[in-house]
């Protein structure tokens, strides 16, 4: 079977910039009900409390303006990645200590949450970590210009 891609499980409906979060609470739940409205989860507080569960175990943010949280969770039928770019910089437990912009957020069934999730993280981080792909993720003022970053 081939390995599957990252870029092949972006939800585009659930890309989208200017989003008005001021705090992660606010983040998770814009972003559980999008996912709700577009059919992956079968329970949005079900999945918030998943991710909430994941950053207590440690910080999602990454530094350069981006986080990573991730939920495992009964809730979500099919695994998926968002993509949000908030309005304004909001506070989050970082690497460096800066705010955070852009949240790539996974959203993991059950049944991807090993091999299958392990191997997207994976696959992002590296892009991640590439010089400049979190400025331009930061920079991003579309949908498209948000997933041509990761692209």
């Amino acid at each position: 079977m081939e390995m599957e891609n990252y870029l092949s499980i972006i939800n585009p409906h659930t890309v989208v910039v200017d989003v008005p979060a001021a705090s992660k609470e606010e983040v998770f739940d814009y972003a559980a009900k999008a996912l709700l409205a577009d059919g992956v989860l079968t329970d949005a507080e079900d999945f918030k409390k998943d991710l909430y569960y994941r950053e207590s175990l440690g910080p999602t943010g990454i530094g350069g303006g981006v986080a990573i949280p991730h939920g495992k969770s009964g809730a979500v039928s099919r695994t998926c990645i968002s993509i949000l770019k908030l309005a304004q910089p909001i506070q989050w437990e970082t690497a460096d200590g800066q705010p955070v912009q852009v949240i790539i957020l996974f959203a993991v069934s059950l049944a991807d949450k090993n091999n299958t999730f392990l191997r997207m993280m994976a696959q992002v981080a590296r892009k991640l970590a590439r010089e400049g792909v979190c400025a331009q993720l930061v920079a991003a003022t579309s949908p498209e210009e948000l997933t041509q970053a990761l692209a």
